[in-house]
C-alpha cells in the first residue's frame, strides 16, 4: 500500500484568499500541511485573522500578503515576496474575482476594467510572473473559472465574457507549460449566494435546475482544488464543474 499524500514542505499562494470560498481553499490546503500565502486586497483584517488562526495550529505556516492585482506593475512584487518568504512556490490558486451584473445600457469602461481585470487579465499575469518558480518545483496552477463562462447569466455581459476568456486561458497555459506545469481550473455553480442578497424567487428557481436539489458550500470548491492540486498528477488542462449537476443542461 502506498503511503498518504500531502503537502507537507509545500507553498500555496491563494489569491482573494481572506474570505468565502478563498478562505476555504486556504484551510483545506493548510489542514493537507501547506504553507498558505493569504493575498488580500482590501480585506486586511479577515486575513490577518486567518493567518493568525492557521498560525495558531502550526507555527509560520501561514502569512498575508497585499496587493491590488488590477495595478499589473505589482503581480510580479507579490509573487516574488511570496517565493522568498518559504525559499519556494509549489501551487497557485487564481481566485480572486468581482462579480455584479452590468446590463447592456448601464455599461462603463470602468465596469469592463474592474470586472476582466480581475476576472482574466490578473490570472494570467500571476501566472506569468509564478511560471519561473512552478517550473522550479513542478508545481501546478489553479484557475478558479464558473460555470457561466459556458452559458450566460442575464445581465452580466462583463463577468460571463471574462471567465470564458479565463476558461480559454486555463487549456493554453496547460498546454504551453507542460510537462513541467499543470493548469487546471474549477468551475463553482451555486455555492454562496450573493453577498447582496438574492430574492427568494430566484433562489428556488436555481435549486430547481440542480440536479442535487441543493447548494453546495465552500468545502466542495476547496476539495476540488486540493484534488487537483495534490491527486492530479496525470491532470491538465481539465475545467471541473462542482456545481451539483446544474451545468448538465439547465
Amino acid at each position: 500500500m502506498s503511503e498518504p499524500r500531502n503537502l507537507d514542505g509545500k507553498v500555496a499562494l491563494v489569491t482573494g484568499s481572506a474570505l468565502r470560498v478563498g478562505a476555504a481553499i486556504v484551510r483545506e490546503l493548510h489542514q493537507d500541511g501547506a504553507s498558505v500565502a493569504i493575498h488580500y486586497r482590501s480585506s486586511s483584517a479577515p486575513a490577518d485573522a486567518l493567518a493568525a488562526e492557521l498560525n495558531e495550529l502550526r507555527d509560520g505556516s501561514a502569512r498575508t500578503f497585499q496587493a491590488d492585482l488590477l495595478d499589473t506593475p505589482k503581480i510580479a512584487a507579490l509573487i516574488e515576496s511570496v517565493a522568498a518568504w518559504k525559499g519556494r512556490l509549489d501551487t497557485v490558486v487564481n481566485n480572486a474575482s468581482s462579480f455584479y451584473p452590468t446590463p447592456l445600457n448601464e455599461i462603463t469602461e470602468d465596469a469592463w476594467e474592474d470586472l476582466v481585470g480581475s476576472n482574466l487579465k490578473a490570472p494570467l499575469f500571476v501566472a506569468k510572473a509564478a511560471v519561473p518558480h512552478l517550473r522550479e518545483t513542478q508545481g501546478s496552477l489553479i484557475n478558479i473559472v464558473d460555470i457561466h463562462a459556458q452559458r450566460p447569466l442575464k445581465d452580466h455581459l462583463i463577468y460571463g465574457p471574462a471567465k470564458a476568456g479565463l476558461a480559454m486561458l486555463t487549456r493554453s497555459l496547460a498546454k504551453d507549460l507542460g510537462p513541467e506545469i499543470r493548469v487546471n481550473g474549477v468551475s463553482p455553480g451555486a455555492i454562496l449566494w450573493p453577498e447582496g442578497g438574492m430574492a427568494d424567487s430566484a433562489k428556488a428557481s436555481i435549486l430547481e435546475q440542480i440536479p442535487l436539489k441543493r447548494t453546495g458550500g465552500p468545502e466542495d470548491i476547496a476539495g476540488c482544488v486540493l484534488y487537483l492540486v495534490r491527486d492530479a498528477d496525470y491532470v491538465t488542462g481539465q475545467i471541473i464543474a462542482v456545481d451539483g449537476g446544474r451545468s448538465v443542461g439547465w
